[in-house]
């Protein structure tokens, strides 16, 4: 065996495969191991894809969220589902920020230019 490579890990190891859509499928017994749910960190460290847990720390907007919340006279259950609301957007949003910056950096999409953002001093 290799040099840092145990027999645990030959035993937890699968081949998968990639779709035409560049998707594949994380076997049961991983996805249930890791306790994974809808979403998953993708990293590239050393010419692998790391697949793992999300782990989210607390939005730093949520403080915000709740104040803005607290100041529109939110308490109680009302205020925990409109700060469910509120959370779920902010993530649509960043999300489809990311989707478009992408598109971008692919070419895909052209890219705003900065006077069609702000304005134009004129």
């Amino acid at each position: 065996m290799a040099k840092g490579i145990t027999e645990r890990d030959i035993m937890d190891r699968k081949i998968i495969s990639v779709s035409r859509k560049r998707q594949i499928t994380i076997p049961l017994q991983f996805y249930k191991h890791l306790n994974l749910g809808s979403e998953v960190e993708c990293l590239l460290k050393d010419g692998k894809i790391i697949i793992q847990p999300l782990h989210r720390e607390p939005s730093e907007f949520s403080v915000e969220i709740l104040k803005d919340l607290i100041s529109q006279g939110y308490s109680g259950d009302e205020l925990v589902k409109q700060f469910e609301t509120q959370s779920k957007n902010i993530k649509k949003a960043v999300t489809n920020m990311l989707e478009e910056a992408d598109a971008i950096a692919a070419g895909e999409k052209p890219a705003a230019s900065f006077d069609k953002i702000f304005g134009s001093e004129d």
